[in-house]
């Protein structure tokens, strides 16, 4: 619970640890990209948690395209010759 003063008379407040990290800001996009982040967006749930879900799922598709390049380019030795190549004692 936080508290602040108004005319001199103090005020508790419940806070959400989530509001206090809220910021307004604006984003200007065009009317249809408005409307397509309305359809998208469900009854209840704020345009926040929707470009939040939005940028989870962007991340988890650019970490595993990542991965799929590592996979299709890269050079792989075993687990075995790694501890020798690094000289990591202990691993079997």
């Amino acid at each position: 619970m936080e508290s602040c003063s108004v005319n001199g008379e103090r005020h508790d407040l419940m806070m959400d640890e989530d509001m206090a990290e809220t910021a307004n800001k604006r984003i200007p996009v065009t009317e249809e990209v408005w409307f397509a982040l309305s359809d998208l967006k469900r009854p209840g749930q704020t345009y926040d948690t929707l470009l939040a879900e939005m940028i989870a799922i962007k991340q988890e598709r650019d970490f595993l395209a990542h991965i799929e390049e590592i996979e299709r380019t890269g050079e792989f030795v075993s687990l075995s010759e790694a501890t020798l190549e690094l000289n990591i004692k202990g691993i079997d």
